[in-house]
């Protein structure tokens, strides 16, 4: 017995909308139970209607700082993933150069980015420029290396048959290795979107003048815990809805990988 295309209309919005929401709802319901059963003083850990109280508060002030913060993530990680992707292709295309840059690269990336962003102070000064670097460092390798294995993980088949098509080295790359590469690419990517509103925190915290950063240090050396939640509360949001942003994307650029994988 099929099901009609209501019932299929309704399960999926079940699965992607109602199960996400649900979580969230006994995550925070669980997190209003601890606070209440042992009594938490709100200075500690504030329930969740301490959180509302201090958004609401503040809202112009919160929703300005969120907008600094969110443009400092999606300029960095829009910087990071384009040169990402440009480097990953040339490493591909040269074993070579991938030989020469791949070592490097792996120990730029293994230095502490918090041990970096007092430096990037002194050598750019303050505003937003350094903690766009800052974002730029900590998506940067996840994207090439990524990219990598999806663009050297072509099988020989495929690669077999283009060739018996007479397929130049361009058409190889582009219409096989590279939609090979795709689902791979945007794994790195979905990795990198979170770690770009880490590392836009760390360049905040460390030059707190704006940003949901600043704002979570200011409000802890002024003991407003609350602030301090409702701006992480912001951050969280932040971080889910550009993550689903990039699975849309993914959805529409290669919607056969999901056909794939299921």
């Amino acid at each position: 017995m099929t099901s009609s295309p209501t019932n299929t209309r309704l399960a999926r919005l079940w699965t992607n909308v109602g199960l996400p929401v649900l979580g969230a709802v006994l995550a925070i319901g669980l997190w209003w139970l601890v606070t209440r059963l042992f009594d938490i003083s709100s200075f500690f850990l504030p329930a969740p209607p301490d959180v509302v109280d201090a958004f609401l508060r503040l809202p112009g002030y919160l929703l300005a700082e969120t907008w600094v913060t969110l443009l400092e993530t999606v300029i960095g990680f829009g910087i990071a993933a384009s040169g990402g992707l440009l480097v990953a292709l040339l490493l591909a295309a040269s074993r070579t150069v991938e030989r020469m840059t791949m070592p490097l690269m792996a120990a730029v990336n293994a230095v502490p980015k918090v041990a970096l962003a007092p430096l990037l102070l002194v050598w750019m000064g303050f505003g937003s420029e350094p903690k766009i670097v800052m974002v730029i460092l900590v998506c940067f390798f996840p994207i090439v290396v990524s990219a990598m294995a999806g663009l050297t993980s072509t099988p020989n088949d495929l690669r077999e048959l283009v060739h018996s098509l007479s397929a130049s080295w361009w058409q190889t790359f582009l219409k096989v290795r590279l939609s090979w590469a795709l689902p791979q690419i945007f794994v790195g990517l979905k990795v990198a979107i979170s770690l770009a509103i880490i590392g836009a925190i760390i360049g905040e915290v460390v030059n707190p003048d704006r940003g949901l950063g600043a704002v979570i240090v200011n409000s802890g050396a002024s003991a407003d815990t609350p602030l301090a939640f409702a701006a992480l509360t912001l951050l969280a949001l932040m971080g889910a809805l550009l993550f689903y942003l990039v699975v849309a994307v993914e959805r529409l650029v290669v919607p056969w990988a999901r056909a794939i994988a299921s």
